[in-house]
């Protein structure tokens, strides 16, 4: 009979998942940056990548904490949030409204990243992992920061170019 799966292995199974999406991330940022077209919006693309670099090195300290081999699993979610970042690049290049869907592509992400590190957050918690909680909190914030610099992109000066 198969052994029973716990929050430990959903925490684990989870840590690999948002590993993965990061170093994909971490590949996609610099294509995003080159295709944008406001200086602010290349600027932000950049920053997120030194932030993403961080948020991996952060990963890895987790998964030292749980006594595990950093690795990832392949996130079919990142996969398809890319790919559609990816085709907005392709369709929309040299338009007015593609720094607008480059940014609605970007807010796709950052809204996956930050509904996976709120669950770990959590599950980190319930399962006594109390030094992996700081580390998934910080990384956390970090999101949310950079989502609402996405929307203030996007309504200062994205959306109206695009309209």
């Amino acid at each position: 009979m198969p052994r029973e799966k716990t929050m430990d292995d959903l925490f684990y199974d989870g840590l690999k998942d948002i590993y993965y999406a990061e170093r994909k991330i971490l590949k996609a940022l610099p294509k995003m940056a080159r295709g944008a077209q406001a200086p602010e919006l290349k600027a932000a693309f950049e920053k997120h990548r030194e932030q993403t670099e961080t948020h991996v090195e952060r990963l890895q300290q987790v998964f030292e904490l749980i006594g595990k081999r950093a690795q990832g699993k392949t996130c079919e979610a990142i996969e398809g949030i890319i790919a559609e970042g990816e085709e907005i690049m392709d369709e929309f290049k040299g338009t007015a409204a593609l720094d607008a869907g480059l940014i609605s592509a970007a807010q796709s992400v950052e809204h996956y990243e930050i509904a996976r590190y709120g669950t770990l957050k959590t599950w980190a918690q319930t399962i006594g992992l109390k030094d992996a909680v700081p580390l998934l909190d910080a990384t956390l914030k970090e999101e949310v920061v950079t989502d609402q610099d996405l929307t203030k992109l996007a309504t200062a000066k994205a959306n109206k170019k695009a309209a």
